[in-house]
């Protein structure tokens, strides 16, 4: 709880009485490895903060796993559009090994909002995800392979060092073996 604390904290400063219900309504979970966490198909009503672990988001073309992105400690985690419209998700999440999770449901968010500080928060971390999400678009996809395990190396090293290499492949939109040729002419 400490980390999400210093998390929301790093972005609105809270007072006793939002903490305390940060405190009241995040609730610890924990996921085994391989364990899906968001169901392709299913309302997601959820939104997690992993204290440790990861969780992959991919969706599934013509029976192949197309990772999406790789979430690691201290990040918030959810299927945007399931969450917050309330539809049904496009993607899987999964976890990649043994993760711990804070967890907050739909409705215990919908509490959270109505505390000025947290909503402060809501709204700061939200402005920051779409910023972040739109230039991650744009340059990603203009980069080439070795230019986008570079970009994961500087700017999301927890990937790198953390995931699986077929996972960190189909997020690059390459073979194993070409990311073992990029990683090997790096080192």
């Amino acid at each position: 709880m400490r980390e999400l604390l210093h998390v929301i904290n790093s972005f609105q400063k809270l007072d006793e009485e939002t903490e305390e219900a940060v405190k009241k309504y995040f609730v610890e979970e924990k996921f085994k490895r391989n364990e899906v966490i968001i169901e392709e198909g299913k309302i997601c009503d959820k939104i997690y903060f992993i204290q440790s672990g990861i969780i992959r988001r991919f969706s599934m073309d013509e029976s192949i796993e197309v990772t999406k992105w790789i979430y690691t400690d201290n990040q918030f985690v959810t299927s945007m559009s399931s969450f917050f419209e309330q539809k049904p998700s496009f993607e899987i999440f999964q976890a990649s090994e043994e993760t711990t999770v804070y967890s907050l449901s739909f409705d215990d968010e919908q509490i959270l909002l109505s505390y000025l500080l947290f909503s402060s928060f809501h709204l700061k971390l939200l402005r920051l995800y779409l910023s972040k999400i739109n230039e991650f678009h744009h340059q990603f996809r203009l980069m080439s392979a070795q230019q986008k395990y570079l970009y994961l190396l500087k700017s999301f090293p927890q990937i790198i060092k953390k995931a699986k290499l077929k996972d960190i492949a189909s997020l690059i939109g390459v073979s194993q073996e070409t990311l073992s040729r990029i990683r090997a002419s790096i080192t």
